[in-house]
């Protein structure tokens, strides 16, 4: 398998207009945006892109418009996730019907509480119905399941599974996938807690999947890109100025405050669906002084 990730990959928000529907016109904006300031990779319908909440026809349509809107520049990986393995594999094969996708992102199921054995199995037959790389996704704060070191490192044996995103939050966690995985030249560990991001580098992960990089694309980039250059302390320096952004998102339900984020920078991208609200007017203004504080709003 010659598809490797790496680098900074942003898992796209989706706009959504006022009745409910995509805004394609702002999801262009924001990706020519994250484009620009030098991400290496767009992720659309990942958690930060409220993969739940769409149709098929709306997944399908909003790949399309990632597809054209990239244009070969970085990679695309799309979110395939479903609480089913027959329900991945049908997403899967919508996503073969665009062309222009190069890997796809599978999280664990939800709400099921599935054994070691059961989630190799799941990832195992996942695997085996598509030519896709994939990339595991570990988000046990949201899902409450997770992926042991051991069990990454049993599936990173088949040929396409090509990486694991550890959303858990638990360092050692992702040390242990990077550990019992070193050895092997086809498979790569992204952090996905924006806060780890320079930790996981100096430790041998190949990068993150940062929901912050909708907010701030340079920045984090540049602390892949300054690592990569041997710039350790402007890469640790990046990573500073990034954190009080992603602790600000616990200030609101997930990914609420990344798109009032973007709200504040100019974007029309409206705010999450129903359920979730909008941030109070004094969240917002605290959200507003750390954006001021990161100049990445006057």
């Amino acid at each position: 398998m010659a598809f490797l990730p790496r680098g900074i990959i942003v898992p796209v928000i989706t706009p959504f207009a006022d009745d409910g529907t995509i805004d394609d016109a702002a999801y262009r904006k924001v990706l020519h945006h994250l484009i620009d300031n030098g991400v290496h990779g767009v992720f659309p319908m990942g958690t930060t892109g409220e993969f739940y909440a769409v149709s098929d026809d709306e997944y399908r349509r909003l790949l399309e418009v990632t597809v054209e809107e990239v244009n070969g520049k970085i990679p695309v990986y799309a979110g395939v996730n479903h609480i089913t393995t027959r329900g991945v594999i049908r997403l899967a094969e919508l996503c073969a019907q665009v062309s222009g996708i190069d890997a796809i992102s599978v999280l664990t199921p939800m709400f099921i509480s599935q054994t070691q054995e059961e989630l190799y199995q799941y990832y195992k037959h996942i695997a085996a119905s598509t030519d896709f790389p994939i990339v595991m996704y570990n988000n046990k704060p949201k899902t409450n399941v997770t992926i042991e070191p051991d069990t990454v490192a049993r599936l990173a044996e088949i040929p396409n599974i090509v990486g694991v995103k550890d959303s858990t939050g638990d360092f050692t966690n992702a040390c242990e996938y990077i550990r019992l995985t070193r050895g092997n030249a086809n498979f790569r560990v992204l952090l996905g807690r924006d806060t780890l991001i320079f930790a996981g580098l100096c430790q041998g992960a190949a990068g993150a999947i940062a929901s912050c990089a909708n907010v701030a694309p340079r920045l984090v980039a540049d602390i892949y890109d300054k690592f990569m250059a041997d710039d350790l302390e402007g890469a640790r320096k990046a990573q500073f100025s990034l954190n009080p952004l992603r602790i600000a998102c616990n200030m609101g339900t997930f990914p609420a405050v990344i798109k009032e984020g973007l709200v504040q920078q100019g974007f029309s991208v409206g705010k999450c669906l129903d359920p979730i609200v909008q941030l109070s007017e004094e969240q917002k203004q605290k959200l507003n002084a750390i954006l001021k504080s990161m100049k990445l709003i006057i």
